[in-house]
């Protein structure tokens, strides 16, 4: 049984405000503990539940913001930005029984702890055919046209319930409660340890892989908070405006439509101003 963990940092433990997930700001480095104690748990939870080798992507950011050191032994971290797939990247090599999405949180237009979907702040709804879209659901859709099914899912309250509309069946393990984007109810270290490592060992039991998923086409839908930032997205071939300030385009797979939705991303990233958006 082999499982990778996608890792991102906004719904982990104690983290409720930008300085605990900016790399280089106050709380960064007391937050990467935290962080790196989230995927520990799920880590030592899927070995307990028999999992043969358990792989970490991480997916906050620059992608370098767990502690190596400090990760359990049995593990491997995949480090590091530009990545095929990014959040989820080695799913798509046919070897993958089951993922896990540690500390995830709600998408952009969403309440939620740090709620957002890729871009902090410039991207204000995202729509998949549709209906709304976190990156949980975004990447629960790529992952199962690779026939992997999500089986864990941890985060605030917000997020576990938004994981109930990608991921029914997965375990989930809510490390807060959400009172606002900036604030939550937080459970201690030991106690949320305690949660993700006993939900990792019964979800390692829905480790199996199904077959591939069909599903496409899926038309994705962005909003910005910027007319310019619209207007820059449509560089990308295939991106057409829909709205003043929003986008959309069809892909025939979810592996097409999240490395274009990534584009848009960065190239919208590019074409924001740091005083006036």
């Amino acid at each position: 049984m082999r499982i990778l963990i996608s890792a991102d940092m906004e719904g982990a433990t104690g983290v409720t405000w930008p300085d605990d997930v900016l790399p280089g700001a106050s709380q960064w480095e007391r937050c990467r503990s935290l962080f790196t104690s989230d995927v520990n748990a799920a880590v030592r939870g899927f070995y307990d539940g028999g999992a043969d080798e358990v792989i970490v992507n991480e997916a906050h950011w620059t992608m370098r913001n767990l502690l190596l050191e400090q990760l359990d032994e049995r593990t491997q971290l995949l480090t590091g930005r530009h990545k095929a797939l990014s959040m989820v990247e080695g799913v798509q090599h046919g070897d993958v029984d089951g993922i896990a999405f540690v500390g995830y949180h709600a998408g952009a237009g969403m309440e939620g702890v740090l709620a957002h979907t890729y871009l902090a702040n410039q991207i204000t709804g995202v729509w998949l055919n549709d209906v709304p879209a976190s990156e949980g659901l975004l990447n629960a859709h790529v992952v199962a046209e690779f026939g992997v099914p999500v089986v864990l899912v941890t985060g605030d309250d917000v997020a576990c319930e938004d994981a109930l509309g990608y991921a029914p069946e997965a375990l989930k393990v809510a490390v807060k409660d959400h009172v606002s984007r900036y604030a939550a109810v937080c459970r201690t270290p030991a106690r949320t340890a305690a949660d993700i490592r006993a939900a990792a060992k019964e979800a390692a039991s829905l480790a199996v892989r199904h077959e591939p998923v069909r599903g496409g086409p899926f038309t994705v839908a962005v909003e910005f908070d910027a007319e310019h930032l619209a207007m820059a997205a449509t560089v990308v071939p295939g991106v057409d405006r829909i709205g003043e300030r929003k986008v959309a385009y069809t892909s025939e797979t979810m592996y097409e439509g999240i490395r274009a939705f990534k584009a848009v991303t960065t190239i919208v990233s590019a074409a924001v101003e740091e005083q006036y958006g």
